[in-house]
């Protein structure tokens, strides 16, 4: 991995859901650029946090 990835990372900040917003998808509904890749749903019960596979958005459990 390159350092300008690395940094990219490191600074992209997780985006917070309740327990509510259960089941995760990515991109959420509430999203401006909902149609930027297929919808997938992220299982973040068990673990508390999850990544997307398409764009890399980190979302964590804060309930």
């Amino acid at each position: 991995m390159t350092e300008t990835a690395t940094k990219t990372q490191d600074s992209r900040q997780a985006i917070a859901v309740g327990r509510k917003d259960l089941p995760l998808s990515c991109p959420r509904p509430q999203d401006e650029v909902w149609n930027m890749h297929p919808r997938v749903y992220l299982p973040l019960e068990q673990s508390g946090a999850a990544v997307c596979p398409y764009c890399g958005a980190h979302y964590r459990l804060a309930d």
